[in-house]
């Protein structure tokens, strides 16, 4: 017995080494398949916030929204062969007998011409009620002037931004896209900016902009 205890023992502490290795390259292993796993979804949350915001730079310039890129076609998979099936050749069956030549019928007595039909008159088409047009949303340039327009006093980027989204929820707007229209009205002469201390204020101004400078900045922006 002593003589069979010693190798039986010797192959066991090498299985033990070897599970406790696994067990360690396991852990590893692990350990980089989760901080990979964070670093994509801390990307992903980046890439769909820099969406929105574009979406919304994308409303408030006026910019059409692109045709979504068409499906992926998937390639459909093939057969057990790997190649593509031949269609079955049909054997020719066997030959039908000629027809017989059918025997000379006698001429048909004349008939009558018949009179033309004459046409029938035409009914005027009914007429559809006309649907009414939907009314069209204010852009946020709009929403900003006229904010800005209702109020005593500058305001900052952020308050302009809280207001309407308060009053239009809808719309998700937010501050640094608000920020961007300012920047733009201040560009066209349609706002004033002052600071104070490290903040900035805005204030409009006492003429309008004109309407064909906005489509010629929108242009401009979608080139």
């Amino acid at each position: 017995m002593p003589e069979t205890a010693g190798p039986v023992t010797e192959l066991a502490s090498q299985y033990v080494s070897q599970v406790t290795k696994d067990l360690e390259q396991n852990v590893k292993e692990q350990e980089r398949v989760t901080a990979e796993i964070a670093a994509l979804q801390e990307r992903l949350a980046a890439l769909q916030h820099d969406h929105a915001i574009l979406l919304n730079m994308q409303q408030a310039l006026g910019i059409a929204a692109p045709a979504p890129a068409p499906a992926p076609v998937v390639p459909a998979p093939r057969g057990k062969s790997g190649g593509a099936r031949r269609p079955d050749t049909k054997k020719p069956g066997p030959k039908k007998p000629a027809a017989k030549k059918p025997a000379a019928r006698k001429p048909a007595a004349k008939k009558a011409p018949a009179k033309p039909a004459q046409p029938e008159p035409a009914q005027p088409a009914q007429q559809q009620p006309a649907q009414p047009s939907q009314p069209m949303q204010p852009t946020l340039v709009e929403l900003v002037r006229r904010y800005l327009t209702e109020q005593n006093e500058p305001r900052s980027a952020a308050e302009v931004a809280e207001a309407l989204g308060r009053t239009y929820p809808e719309r998700a707007v937010q501050t640094k896209v608000v920020r961007t229209t300012l920047e733009n009205l201040v560009a066209r002469n349609g706002a004033h900016r002052s600071k104070q201390g490290s903040s900035v204020f805005y204030t409009v101004a006492a003429e309008p902009v004109p309407e064909t400078a906005e489509k010629a900045e929108g242009a401009d922006t979608a080139e």
